[in-house]
């Protein structure tokens, strides 16, 4: 079977509908989003200068870095501190992921609550994402101290944020066959939410968990930067006495425990789930 070649016709309209001219109006605003990126490059500082001449500073940090300290005493006092680091991340998650269940079921639209309350609910969870969770951080080091307790409340309200909006999403996009079944049948809200929407909206709310967690596991690493646990205090510490080689052994550490992590939590979706979301 032969391939039959396109009519002249049919190729002038293919490549005009590839080639259409811009509108005035499209140029506009192609032209206006390209003097934004210019306008936030040189904003930024954006020096190819710079990027130039960073390589040998680079490779002479590198060379005072490595090899890291892998001196015993260092190693069991990282440890200890990457284990606070992973306390924090996942006593905060688990706390953060069982608030979010409630939250997310008065947030939800036409399932418990009320329009007004289901707005007020997402704008406050909006603004939890809004602000970073170093920052959090930085507020429960002023309410309750320094140390890992204030990192593990900033990871709660983080994760809040995080789960409280997508539970929501995936409470109001669950198939609506059984829960208005049960409507049909007399059934209170309450009754149908937890006997048709939650149970068909659980495997989300695995997987969102999952990343939730992922998530605080990588938060929880620099928290310590403003005095709220864990390892990132040793990070500051190595780096602000230029103690290079220890400073690379905690970025190892925290990669190391990271990617370990995405891995676990990956294959956990897969066999709790069946499927990556």
């Amino acid at each position: 079977m032969t391939d039959t070649a396109p009519s002249p016709n049919e190729a002038a309209r293919f490549e005009l509908a590839r080639f259409e001219r811009p509108s005035a109006l499209s140029f506009l605003g192609y032209a206006l989003g390209l003097v934004i990126i210019f306008w936030c490059l040189a904003g930024a500082g954006f020096s190819l200068e710079k990027v130039a001449s960073s390589p040998p500073r680079f490779a002479d940090f590198a060379a005072r870095a490595f090899p890291p300290n892998l001196d015993p005493q260092v190693l069991a006092r990282l440890g200890w501190k990457m284990v606070e680091t992973l306390q924090i991340a996942v006593a905060g998650a688990v706390i953060g992921v069982i608030v979010s269940v409630p939250v997310a079921l008065l947030a939800a639209k036409g399932l418990i609550a009320g329009p007004l309350v289901n707005q007020i609910l997402r704008t406050a969870l909006s603004f939890i994402r809004a602000v970073p969770d170093i920052a959090w951080a930085l507020v429960f080091v002023v309410a309750v101290g320094l140390g890992p307790f204030a990192g593990m409340l900033a990871i709660v309200i983080d994760t809040i944020g995080f789960c409280g909006r997508f539970f929501a999403d995936d409470m109001e996009a669950t198939d609506k066959g059984p829960a208005e079944s049960l409507t049909a049948t007399g059934a209170r809200k309450l009754d149908v939410v937890a006997c048709a929407t939650v149970p068909g909206s659980l495997p989300a709310f695995i997987s969102t968990s999952l990343f939730a967690l992922e998530k605080a596991v990588r938060s929880s690493t620099i928290l310590g930067l403003v005095g709220a646990g864990g390892i990132g205090i040793e990070l500051k510490v190595g780096f602000d006495l230029f103690d290079y080689p220890t400073a690379m052994t905690v970025i190892l550490m925290i990669a190391v425990v990271v990617i370990g992590i995405e891995l676990v939590s990956g294959w956990a979706r897969t066999k709790i789930i069946g499927e990556q979301r």
